[in-house]
């Protein structure tokens, strides 16, 4: 599943030891469902797309007219067994994936602000089943690597890439911890969604500033709030119906973490209240979301009383 990844000779310096994490994160052992999601996408009917779209907001492979009948039934049939599928939209032939998250909606709000990604190579840190990647191909990347631990994610990018079948896409089953304090050759690191799962949010800025050329640029997305004592909220048990959320600080809180992480020109560049139309349920992710981790008789709160999801974008570079 990884193969392409450790063919690569721009990472030979660094191929052991992730090819090591990579092995233990990928253990059978760790996740009972992963020898049956494997043998799902095993199974996926073999179809050549005739077109492929990554610059759209639902990105796209192939056409109904690419396959028989039965070949999209299967597929259909197979894609749907690997739900939930929380990031996307996508198209695969004529199914349409609708996912818990209008994934699209957070590259419109970071689309314009960014440097262009031209012939950049980019690190996507937790990447989900890796939507924002596809888009980053779409915008001129010339290679995007992405790290998640969660197999699901893999696997389901895995079903995606057996119809892309794009060498300039890798996703690895690691967390930002598994990755060398060395490998700094990524003109653009990404970590939307993660800060706030952190226990040390300094240290995870570290982490992504050792990846970086010293010319790159960070992008960091995550949950903020308007104010709090010290700038720093700390939920007591959960925030929205999440356990791992270990802080939401104000936007001049991290502003003043970047700076003393050492990046320079950090902006919050944009602030958007999430809403129960961009995360949602689907028939492609039946559990409970957003609707149900707000008060219900003020949605402007979590349904701990805490102040309801929004998110801050922030920009920086090293040099």
């Amino acid at each position: 599943m990884f193969d392409s990844f450790f063919a690569r000779t721009e990472f030979a310096p660094w191929t052991s030891e992730l090819r090591s994490a990579t092995v233990r994160r990928s253990d059978p052992k760790r996740h009972g469902d992963l020898a049956g999601w494997q043998t799902i996408v095993e199974q996926l009917p073999n179809i050549t797309p005739s077109e492929c779209h990554l610059d759209r907001d639902t990105v796209t492979f192939g056409l109904a007219s690419d396959a028989s009948a039965e070949q999209l039934q299967l597929l259909h049939r197979g894609l749907f067994a690997l739900k939930p599928w929380r990031k996307g939209p996508y198209q695969l032939f004529d199914t349409f994936i609708d996912t818990e998250w209008r994934s699209d909606w957070k590259w419109q709000r970071v689309q314009p602000h960014i440097q262009p990604l031209n012939d950049h190579r980019i690190i996507d840190v937790g990447c989900g089943n890796g939507y924002h990647c596809w888009r980053m191909l779409g915008d001129g990347a010339k290679y995007v690597l992405g790290i998640d631990p969660s197999m699901r994610f893999v696997v389901q990018h895995s079903a995606i890439q057996r119809y892309a079948n794009d060498p300039r896409f890798d996703l690895l089953p690691l967390g930002i911890e598994d990755m060398p304090n060395t490998m700094a050759c990524f003109d653009s690191v990404f970590s939307m969604g993660v800060l706030y799962h952190r226990r040390n949010p300094i240290n995870h800025l570290f982490e992504l500033k050792s990846l970086m050329t010293p010319d790159g640029q960070l992008i960091l997305e995550t949950l903020i709030v308007d104010d709090a004592e010290d700038g720093v909220l700390r939920p007591h048990d959960r925030y929205a119906m999440m356990r791992n959320v270990w802080s939401v600080m104000t936007p001049a809180h991290i502003l003043s973490l970047l700076e003393q992480a050492g990046f320079r020109d950090a902006a919050c560049v944009d602030q958007t209240v999430t809403t129960t139309d961009e995360q949602r349920r689907t028939e492609w992710m039946q559990f409970h979301s957003l609707a149900e981790f707000l008060d219900p008789d003020d949605p402007s709160k979590t349904i701990e009383g805490y102040p309801a999801p929004k998110r801050g974008l922030f920009i920086a570079r090293l040099r």
